[in-house]
């Protein structure tokens, strides 16, 4: 389903500054994935993500952030192939849970996809949809890259602050 679906002024909102190039709102849909946008809440509500970077970045597919020393244990990924019916597709602005092979890794790095990419439907816990800062995501994803896709020049996350709009995220459950 297209992300437009879910959006709705009840639905929190989380704010990501990028320094020197502005901020990016997302709006997260807990009706989506509940427990991985608990998880991102309670990342960012623990001040987990100010200070890292976008840590890989690869044009016309997406920005990747949230690397660091991860405070909490990881979640169930919820899609598809894991068992869990997540109907959010991978399509630009869209904000997904990155993850290693293990289906039941996800912890705190999160990507925003650049452009649509459909092959990771069902494969990705997508929660949220970039609503704006376009311009800064379109920024980002244009930074020249090394090898390992890791952008020359730091770009820096400044802070990642929610804006709760009354919703009332819950302890996530973990995947121990």
């Amino acid at each position: 389903m297209n992300a437009n679906q879910f959006l709705n002024d009840k639905n929190p909102r989380v704010l990501i500054e990028v320094e020197h190039l502005g901020v990016m709102t997302v709006e997260l849909f807990p009706e989506v994935a509940k427990n991985t946008v608990d998880n991102f809440l309670k990342y960012v509500n623990n001040h987990y993500y100010d200070g890292l970077i976008f840590h890989r970045v690869i044009s016309g597919f997406m920005i990747q952030g949230g690397w660091g020393k991860n405070i909490f244990p990881p979640i169930k990924g919820e899609f598809g192939s894991n068992g869990f019916k997540n109907p959010l597709k991978h399509t630009r602005g869209v904000i997904s849970m990155a993850r290693t092979m293990n289906k039941n890794s996800q912890t705190s790095q999160f990507f925003i996809m650049h452009a649509d990419s459909p092959h990771l439907d069902n494969e990705y816990a997508a929660f949220g949809v970039l609503v704006d800062g376009f311009k800064v995501l379109d920024e980002i994803a244009q930074m020249p890259t090394d090898h390992m896709d890791q952008p020359r020049f730091e770009v820096k996350i400044l802070s990642v602050t929610a804006q709760l709009n009354g919703y009332e995220p819950s302890e996530p459950e973990y995947f121990l």
